[in-house]
């Protein structure tokens, strides 16, 4: 089993990364294989809704989002984290995100998913939840903790002193290894994923 853990920080080794590593730390101790990915400082545009990406090939822009892609085939979870600025998250996450999700989606529908966020002090949980959107839409079981997943500080050496927060990052790891087992088991057992549904658009106007 294998984990793919985004750092949506600019800051490779900062408050985000340390949140992160924490996670990926229990995950290892529970037998589960992790990756760290960090988008730094890169230059990540949005989605321009070209429909490039239908021919099967990825982003047409390429970079790290289409990296990204291809590290998903093989995961088995996702754990995406972003620093917070205006109670949201980064804005080059948001970008990726966008881009990943409509041109590589088939490779996470399914998966387990969870959001961590870094904040001095607050706009975490709508951070969260622009975050999780992205998870729900694409049929992604939610991955939860003892409290919400965020820890505090404006520097790396910061968020190791809240240990609170770097308990529910513990927690966190721990249920994703746990939820990930239950896949694998109910899989050894048979259990298919759902036949679902698509295709039916409905709009509003007309």
């Amino acid at each position: 089993m294998k984990v793919l853990l985004i750092n949506g920080s600019p800051h490779e080794n900062g408050c985000t990364y340390t949140a992160l590593t924490e996670v990926a730390r229990t995950l290892e101790k529970a037998g589960v294989e992790t990756k760290i990915l960090s988008i730094g400082k890169e230059d990540i545009r949005g989605c321009t809704a070209c429909g490039g990406c239908k021919n099967g090939k990825g982003c047409v822009f390429g970079g790290i989002v289409n990296e990204i892609a291809e590290e998903a085939k093989t995961a088995d979870g996702f754990v995406f984290g972003s620093p917070v600025y205006y109670a949201s998250p980064n804005g080059s996450l948001m970008a990726l995100m966008d881009r990943l999700f409509f041109s590589a989606s088939a490779y996470m529908r399914h998966k387990p998913a969870a959001a961590v966020v870094s904040a001095r002090r607050a706009g975490t949980t709508t951070a969260l939840h622009d975050i999780e959107n992205y998870f729900t839409i694409t049929e992604m079981p939610i991955v939860a903790s003892s409290y919400w997943n965020m820890v505090h500080g404006t520097a790396a050496e910061q968020v190791v002193e809240d240990k609170e927060g770097l308990q529910v990052m513990r927690n966190l790891g721990r249920n994703m290894a746990w939820l990930l087992s239950c896949i694998e088991a109910g899989k050894a057992a048979g259990i298919e994923k759902p036949d679902n549904e698509y295709g039916i658009r409905t709009n509003f106007i007309r």
